[in-house]
């Protein structure tokens, strides 16, 4: 482990285009299952109870490209759940990275063997929830748009509302945690800064997109296949870093005027767009960080985590500084990897375990 010094940190120049292929990370691998280490399984760990259920978004109706409303939902209760009717439970909203769903996310952790393993190697028993924030575009970014719908809400607000009501929870800030990976730390990153009313921990991994950047001139060859899109459905046909685009527009800078797709990219005809850019930076939590402080403050515990080869290092290393400026406490570790390559071993290893640390899980929580 080590901190991300200021003297090892370089500054890069980019153009617009390759922004998002940058911020999202560029270990980030595309639909198909990423390589991860996945730690043993623990000897006498038992079964967690998996539940796939769907959540109405309130938050996300209305959205102006058609995202689905239900969204799916993966719950995992543990062993004692069943047998112990008068036990509540805290709760660990887990967020899943750009392209993928809950579904692969659950996969790419090795839930429910990981959850298992954690709770046998003594992790307190808790929920672990795993919604689903895939839009057309191939990602929320968990972020408020009329575009998309308000997946910042629907996340706070919408799915704790709904496993609050329909589970044994202890319903208080002290005893939710959230944590994401990659997009899905970028939303912890933003939702955490903004619902300190809501979540009591956080553990951001690997996240991507935290500073705004600066356009440069456009590729040619990338305004000409950005240009051809002309409704959601033909986004898809875009490589990887391309796509990015769209799902960043359609939650950062939405249109409700220029459908069909009713969002504004940061360059038209090869000419950047500096309201749009301007959209973007505000979006980026290294640049709203500072108003939100107070919420910050109110954290229990506060965890990032990127590996060494991860080009998401260093701003995941000036969101702790930021951090340690202000006397918030934290901890930050730079851990020997790649994006992907120990999200398994993290999940039982590091993330589990520190909620078991800073969860309340007791009587006197709320």
């Amino acid at each position: 482990m080590r901190e991300w010094g200021l003297g090892e940190r370089v500054m890069m120049r980019t153009n617009i285009y390759a922004v998002l292929t940058i911020t999202l990370g560029l270990a980030l691998a595309a639909p198909a299952q990423v390589k991860t280490e996945v730690p043993p399984v623990v000897p006498g760990a038992k079964p967690v109870t998996v539940e796939h259920i769907r959540v109405h978004g309130t938050a996300l109706e209305g959205n102006l490209e058609g995202d689905e409303v239900d969204r799916e939902v993966i719950v995992f209760l543990p062993p004692g759940y069943a047998t112990d009717k008068a036990r509540r439970y805290p709760v660990v909203y887990a967020l899943h990275g750009y392209s993928i769903g809950a579904g692969q996310w659950s996969q790419e952790i090795h839930v429910p063997q990981t959850i298992e393993g954690a709770f046998a190697r003594g992790a307190q028993e808790m929920i672990v929830v795993l919604p689903d924030s895939k839009t057309v575009h191939n990602g929320s970014m968990y972020s408020s748009s009329a575009t998309t719908g308000d997946f910042e809400q629907f996340i706070a607000r919408d799915v704790v509302a709904y496993v609050d009501a329909h589970y044994r929870t202890i319903a208080g800030r002290k005893s939710r945690g959230l944590v994401g990976h990659s997009m899905g730390g970028y939303g912890a990153s933003r939702i955490g800064m903004k619902h300190s009313d809501v979540f009591g921990s956080l553990y951001i991994m690997s996240p991507c997109c935290l500073s705004p950047r600066a356009a440069g001139p456009a590729d040619p060859a990338d305004q000409k296949a950005l240009d051809a899109v002309k409704a959601p459905a033909d986004s898809a046909s875009l490589p990887f870093r391309l796509r990015t685009q769209f799902a960043s527009a359609a939650a950062w800078s939405p249109n409700p005027k220029n459908p069909p797709l009713y969002l504004d990219l940061p360059s038209q005809n090869g000419v950047v767009q500096p309201d749009v850019v301007a959209k973007w930076a505000a979006n980026a939590p290294l640049a709203f960080v500072d108003q939100y402080v107070r919420n910050l403050r109110e954290y229990r515990g506060i965890a990032i985590d990127v590996g060494d080869q991860d080009n998401l290092r260093v701003d995941a290393g000036k969101l702790h500084e930021v951090l340690d400026r202000y006397g918030i406490d934290n901890t930050f570790e730079i851990y020997p990897g790649t994006h992907t390559s120990a999200m398994a071993d993290r999940f039982q290893n590091h993330v589990l375990p520190f909620f078991n640390r800073n969860l309340c899980a007791g009587r006197d929580c709320k």
